[in-house]
C-alpha cells in the first residue's frame, strides 16, 4: 500500500522532530511529522508511573531553547519557574550544602565549609558563564565547515572568529584551555572542599560513560551549561508550565503551520532509488512517497538500520558503525504517599532542584570504574529531584513523584550479561538505599517504583544502546564531527536525506536546535535546485 506523496517526511516528534516540522510547515513544504509512540514528546514526554502520577524520566534538565527558533515558530508558553531550584550536595547524612543560582547566596552558603571557596565562586560562576555563552553563539549556527574554500562559505566562520576574540584574550585561552581538561583538574584549580567539587564535577559526567579525571568532561560540564543563567552550576530553570512545556508548545507550532502528524507509525526502512530518496516504508508494509526524509533518530539507527548498504560508501558506513553512545544512565522514579525528608535541608523547596548523593570527587571516579568494565556500580552516583513541588498536578493530592538517576549502569555488561529483573532490582535497590541513607524512613514512603534500565531506555525511547545523547559528547563527536567528520552539517551521502537529531551538531539538550538546523539545511538545498 502507498500513501498520498508529500514533499517532506520528518521521523520521530520529539523537540527536534516538532520544530523541523514546524519549520519546513512554515515553508509551505507538505510536511509529514511520524511517530512510532502513540504520544508527541520524545524523551520530554510524561509517562504515567503509578494511576495519578506522572513524571518525564528524562526530564531532569529541562534543556535550552534557542530564542530565535521560539520567535521564529512562535512558541508560546515558554516562561521559566520563578523558583531557584537549587543544587545541593549531601555531605553526610544531617549535613547538607545547598547552593541557589544566585551567586552571592550560594557564596554564604559556601562559607560555612570554605570562606576561600566562598571568596572565589562568584568569579567561577562567571567565568562559566561566559564560556558557555560562546558556545550559545555556536550552537546556533550550522557546525563550522573547515573544508570551505570560498569567500561566501567562509564569511560564517569569520563571524565566529570575531564573536570569540570578543571573549577577549584571558578568557580565550581559558575557552581552550577548559574544553580538553578534565572537570576534576578544573575544580583543583579553583577549589579546596570535597563535596563542593563533587557538586558541580557531576554535570561533566552527566549521562557520559566518563569519570570526572576524563579528559574532556570540562566541555560536557559547558555543553550543559548553556543557555543556564549566571550563577548556575548545573543545568537550566524548569518551564512554568510543566516538564513537557517546550515540546507541547512545539506541537501547536506545527499543526498550526499545517504539519500532518501521525503517531503509531514505527518506520522499518528509509525507500532510496537512484541515489536518491524516495520516501519511507513503515512496519506494517505502508510506503510513503516523499522528496525528502529528515530523520530525528539517531544517525546510526537511520543509515545503518532503515537504509540498505548498497547506496552507502563502505567508509562512511564504518564510520557510522564507530560512533560511541555507550549509554550508562538508569532511571528510578518513585510514587510518594510523602514528601521525603531530608535532615539538614534548609527547605523542602530544595527538593525541587536537584540534591546530589556523592560528595567526592573520589567516590564519583569509582562508580565511574566499575562501567569500564561492564559492571554497575555497587555505590552509583546518585541525583535526584521532586517535580511535584513545582507541578502538584503530577500527582494525587498531598503526594510526590520523585525521579531519581543513576551512574553508572552500562548498556554493555560483561561476559554478555543482560539486563533481566534481577539486574533492574539490583539497581533500584541500590539508588534507593542512597536515598534512604540521607533520607531516613524514604522507603516506608515508597507506594509503587519503576527502574528504568538503559535497554529499558532503548525499547521505550528508541535511544540506541540506552543513550540520551544520541552519542557521546567526546570532542571527536562535537560541531563539524558530530556525528562523523566530514559530515557535521545535517546533508548524508544520500540526496534528500537529512539528519536533525541529538546525535548531530549541536547535540542533546538544545531544543529544536539540531532539527532547526537541519530543517535550514534541507531549505537551503532545495533553493539550489
Amino acid at each position: 500500500m502507498t500513501s498520498a506523496a508529500h514533499d517532506v517526511v520528518v521521523i520521530g516528534a520529539g523537540a527536534n522532530g516538532l520544530v523541523a516540522a514546524a519549520r519546513l510547515g512554515q515553508a509551505g513544504l507538505r510536511t509529514l511529522l511520524i511517530e512510532r509512540e502513540e504520544g508527541l514528546g520524545g524523551q520530554g514526554r510524561l509517562v504515567e508511573l503509578a494511576p495519578g502520577f506522572r513524571a518525564a524520566p528524562l526530564g531532569l534538565d529541562p534543556g535550552w531553547a534557542p530564542a530565535a527558533i521560539a520567535r521564529a515558530l512562535r512558541l508560546d508558553g515558554l516562561e521559566r519557574h520563578g523558583a531557584d531550584t537549587a543544587l545541593t550536595v549531601v555531605v553526610e547524612p544531617g549535613l547538607l550544602l545547598t547552593l541557589p543560582r544566585d551567586a552571592g547566596k550560594a557564596s554564604e552558603a559556601i562559607r560555612t565549609y570554605s570562606p576561600n571557596d566562598a571568596g572565589k565562586w562568584p568569579a567561577f560562576t562567571t567565568l562559566l558563564s561566559k564560556l558557555a555563552g560562546f558556545l550559545e553563539v555556536l550552537y546556533q549556527t550550522p557546525a563550522p565547515d573547515v573544508s570551505a574554500s570560498s569567500p561566501g562559505d567562509l564569511l560564517p566562520m569569520l563571524g565566529l572568529l570575531r564573536k570569540f576574540r570578543a571573549l577577549g584574550r584571558r578568557d580565550m585561552i581559558e575557552f581552550l584551555r577548559t574544553l580538553p581538561l578534565s572537570v576534576w583538574e578544573l575544580l583543583d584549580d579553583w577549589f579546596e572542599h570535597a563535596p563542593l567539587k563533587a557538586a558541580v564535577a557531576a554535570g561533566g559526567v552527566q549521562d557520559h560513560r566518563q569519570g570526572p579525571r576524563s579528559g574532556g568532561t570540562g566541555f560536557v560540564l559547558l555543553h550543559h551549561l548553556v543557555g543556564a543563567p549566571a550563577g548556575s552550576v548545573r543545568g537550566r530553570p524548569p518551564w512554568r508550565a510543566g516538564p513537557a512545556a517546550f515540546t507541547e508548545a512545539a506541537a501547536r507550532a506545527a499543526k498550526r503551520l499545517g504539519v500532518t502528524v501521525r503517531t503509531g507509525a514505527e518506520v522499518s526502512r528509509i525507500d532510496v532509488r537512484n541515489d536518491r530518496v524516495a520516501g519511507v516504508v513503515l512496519k506494517n508494509g505502508e510506503e510513503i512517497a516523499a522528496g525528502a526524509v529528515l530523520s530525528t533518530a539517531d544517525p546510526a539507527t537511520t543509515l545503518l538500520d532503515w537504509v540498505d548498504p548498497v547506496w552507502l560508501d563502505p567508509e562512511f558506513l564504518h564510520a557510522v558503525g564507530n560512533i560511541r553512545h555507550r549509554g550508562c544512565t538508569g532511571v528510578v522514579t518513585y510514587a510518594l504517599e510523602a514528601l521525603p525528608e531530608l535532615p539538614g535541608l534548609a527547605s523542602k523547596e530544595a527538593l525541587a532542584g536537584l540534591v546530589s548523593l556523592t560528595p567526592s570527587l573520589t567516590s564519583l571516579e569509582r562508580a565511574a570504574d566499575a562501567a569500564k568494565y561492564g559492571r554497575v556500580s555497587e555505590s552509583p552516583h546518585v541525583e535526584f529531584t521532586v517535580p511535584t513541588l513545582l507541578w502538584p498536578d503530577l500527582a494525587p493530592a498531598g503526594k510526590h513523584v520523585l525521579v531519581a538517576r543513576a551512574q553508572y549502569a552500562p548498556y554493555w555488561l560483561r561476559d554478555g550479561a543482560t539486563w533481566d529483573a534481577t539486574r533492574r532490582d539490583a539497581l533500584a535497590g541500590s539508588v534507593t538505599a542512597a536515598i534512604e541513607a540521607a533520607a531516613p524512613c524514604f522507603q516506608s514512603r515508597i507506594a509503587h517504583r519503576t527502574t528504568w534500565s538503559p535497554l529499558d531506555l532503548e525499547e521505550r525511547y528508541g535511544l540506541r544502546e540506552g543513550a540520551p545523547s544520541q552519542g557521546e559528547l567526546g570532542l571527536d563527536q562535537i560541531l563539524f564531527m558530530r556525528p562523523v567528520p566530514g559530515w557535521g552539517r545535517h546533508a548524508t551521502p544520500i540526496s534528500g536525506l537529512y539528519l536533525g537529531g541529538a546525535g548531530t551538531h549541536p547535540g542533546p539538550g538544545i531544543l529544536g536546535g539540531p532539527g532547526w538546523l537541519a530543517a535550514q539545511r534541507l531549505l537551503q538545498d532545495r533553493g539550489r535546485r
